[in-house]
């Protein structure tokens, strides 16, 4: 995910947060001060504690995912809880209920455990709930926080794990592309109704931030599955690019740019001496390269490398999920002899799914 950075590896999964992470820790000091002496310094551990329980939270997705085989890629942290990034989504329904509904699961887990602490230190009571959340005790905070996050992530609205579980069920009775659909919709009418409640009341704000993830969250996801389906037996060399300008490996990123000025490309293929793929030079790393470096840097400087290749032969789907889990916004397709013949972009598959989604039209008017 762009614009995070990781912190950390454990059990093979990389922990990255977000920038718009540190937006949020920004706003708790303030807030906290207003308990008083210590306030501000309450507020900020007990919001590292609760992000503590939301990695906790993403692993709960992984190990279950683990357990069908699935890898997850990596865990980034962001202001509205975590993604938990997996190379592939379960099969069938039932092993994506079980992997959606691990999460809330663990904070559950988590609100008994601090539940049974706080009852058997006398520590319970009608003043937990009344308190302002900065001047509780540590722990009831977390545990009021935890039946939140529980209930929150339990709403059937894609893409928090509520909407999963649903689409997991609605999967049973239709096709996954259809349930993700209803899904996502459910998802996307919440994050205008939370934008529309953090617009008219100002003490609410954050859940314009919330909104912008759960609306972009579930777009993203409703287009993946659109792409899977609607791509479905197709080969690469279907939808791959095949005219195309690239980059030697000695270019310059000012020759990067003008190259770039010269196309409508966002994606340039980097070969070495011998004709083979050596890196992949984006617009996105191009742009902000040229920042921080002097125009006659190398392109082999800011090019991504070690990317997977994909063959012409490949199926659109496995392709689809390769680049997903690579996570970048095209792939190189090569030969047999590995020599570069194509790119495949996510541009260029759209642009497949659109024609195909045309000619499917003109296709029922003439039978009609």
């Amino acid at each position: 995910m762009r614009w995070s950075f990781k912190i950390a590896q454990i059990a093979g999964i990389e922990i990255r947060i977000h920038v718009t992470f540190f937006l949020l820790l920004a706003l708790v000091g303030p807030y906290g001060a207003q308990a008083g002496s210590g306030g501000t310094l309450n507020a900020l551990v007990l919001w590292l504690l609760v992000f503590l329980c939301v990695l906790l939270h993403e692993f709960g997705h992984a190990f279950a995912a683990k357990a069908y085989g699935i890898k997850t890629a990596d865990i980034t942290l962001l202001p509205i809880g975590g993604v938990a990034r997996m190379e592939r989504m379960p099969e069938k329904p039932l092993q994506e209920l079980v992997v959606a509904i691990a999460g809330p699961l663990v904070n559950l887990v988590i609100a008994i455990v601090l539940f049974a602490v706080l009852f058997a230190g006398g520590q319970l009571g009608d003043r937990m709930l009344s308190e302002p959340l900065e001047t509780r005790h540590l722990l009831s905070s977390l545990l009021v926080t935890n039946v939140a996050m529980l209930f929150f992530n339990l709403i059937p609205a894609f893409p928090l794990d509520g909407g999963r579980v649903l689409r997991a069920v609605l999967a049973t009775q239709m096709n996954y592309a259809q349930a993700t659909q209803i899904a996502a919709s459910i998802g996307q009418g919440l994050a205008l109704v939370l934008g529309m409640i953090g617009l008219l009341n100002h003490e609410y704000l954050v859940l314009i931030l919330i909104a912008v993830f759960i609306y972009m969250g579930a777009e993203s996801e409703s287009l993946f599955v659109q792409i899977r389906y609607a791509t479905m037996g197709l080969p690469v060399s279907s939808a791959m690019v095949t005219r195309f300008d690239t980059l030697n490996h000695r270019a310059t990123l000012d020759q990067a740019i003008n190259a770039l000025l010269g196309t409508s490309q966002h994606e340039f293929p980097v070969l070495d001496d011998n004709g083979g793929f050596a890196g992949l030079l984006t617009k996105h790393d191009l742009l902000v390269a040229l920042r921080k470096s002097e125009p006659d840097m190398p392109v082999t400087e800011v090019m991504l490398t070690g990317l997977p290749t994909l063959l012409p032969q490949m199926s659109l789907e496995s392709a689809f999920t390769t680049l997903r889990k690579a996570n970048v916004s095209a792939l190189p397709v090569v030969d047999h002899l590995g020599m570069l013949v194509g790119l495949f972009t996510t541009e260029n598959v759209g642009e497949l799914i659109m024609i195909q989604s045309v000619l499917g039209k003109k296709s029922h008017r003439y039978r009609s």
